[in-house]
């Protein structure tokens, strides 16, 4: 494996956008942000018109590649989540932001922050630093162990009903009840549809209170389990049970388990914590996107589960402006003391 430099930043970010860095030197970026989406982005582009030399490591995986489109966005309703992306990108190059294409593999902590490495195209190694390290690597969806319902994930297999519960409105909805939130889940597509079942595959009895919901709402209760999910020709799928009944059905809910893509997190001694719906774990933050591990900072997904395109966003924008203020104080604060800049 060959080691590459670095891109640079810039000796004094300018306020006017560029599309690259000014001048090169081997001084760390103010800010390493790993993780390319929506929150890593928007975190990026706030930092950059503080003048903070930025730079952002994008593995090019984001969470919701499979969705057709990007919901509840404000202005690019239904945008393709890769146009999205890459409008961010070019935002944040205008402002100055280097983006860099590779997985980071490894951090440790420096005298002067923090050293990334990170894997490129062809297995190049950049060594990259930063005086601040800005988590958004997002999650991973555990899904179901049915044969089926990856091929499918994002598309007629679906989780959330505000992201995709539009799109499927009217149709045949077979939710697949695997954990606790099932049944709060059907409640919501039952909202969007007239044809709804619950497949009971794992899930706790429901509560007399929730059987007298779903079957106000008309929801039909079926016992599972599931054993795969077939396609029909032309008409949706099949949810195929161990009965050997065949649910023909047009979106197929379910509840993944999402777990923290916290590698480097990890590496910096920081641990996840459960999140309070039991269906995920996360990296857990204070105000600000603070994590328990000083100068690292986590936004998006990765510091909460349930948030949606639009949420993480704005989760960026927040810590990214709390890392320059992290910085701003620790600088005045060293200026103050007589060694820091002048």
């Amino acid at each position: 494996m060959t080691t590459t430099p670095a891109p640079t930043p810039s000796a004094t970010p300018s306020a006017t956008p560029s599309a690259t860095p000014s001048a090169t030197h081997a001084t760390p970026y103010d800010v390493v942000v790993v993780g390319g989406s929506v929150a890593g982005l928007a975190a990026a582009v706030a930092l950059a018109r503080s003048l903070r030399s930025v730079l952002v490591v994008d593995a090019g995986h984001p969470r919701n590649a499979p969705a057709e489109g990007a919901h509840n966005v404000l202005g690019q309703e239904g945008v393709a989540p890769a146009e999205l992306l890459a409008r961010g990108r070019a935002e944040a190059t205008a402002y100055g932001v280097t983006v860099l294409p590779g997985r980071a593999t490894g951090a440790t902590r420096t005298e002067e922050g923090f050293a990334v490495e990170v894997t490129g195209d062809a297995g190049r190694r950049y060594d990259v630093a930063g005086r601040r390290l800005l988590l958004a690597t997002g999650l991973v969806d555990e899904l179901p162990d049915v044969p089926g319902l990856r091929e499918h994930w994002g598309r007629e297999v679906v989780h959330c009903p505000f992201c995709h519960g539009y799109e499927v409105r009217g149709g045949r909805i077979v939710v697949l009840g695997t954990s606790p939130m099932a049944v709060h889940q059907t409640l919501m597509f039952a909202a969007l549809s007239d044809d709804v079942t619950l497949v009971r595959d794992g899930m706790p009895q429901p509560e007399q209170q929730d059987l007298a919901r779903l079957e106000a709402l008309g929801v039909r209760l079926v016992e599972g389990p599931a054993v795969r999910l077939d396609e029909r020709p032309g008409d949706g799928l099949d949810l195929v049970l161990a009965s050997g009944e065949r649910l023909p059905a047009d979106a197929v809910p379910v509840q993944s388990r999402v777990v923290a893509r916290s590698e480097l997190f990890a590496q910096l001694g920081g641990e996840l914590v459960d999140h309070p719906s039991g269906m995920a774990r996360h990296v857990a933050t204070e105000l600000g996107g603070r994590t328990s591990v000083p100068g690292v900072f986590a936004a998006g997904s990765l510091a909460e589960p349930m948030a949606i395109v639009v949420a993480s966003m704005a989760s960026g924008v927040a810590v990214g402006g709390a890392v320059h203020l992290d910085l701003l104080l620790a600088d005045a604060d060293a200026r103050a003391a007589g060694s820091g800049p002048r």
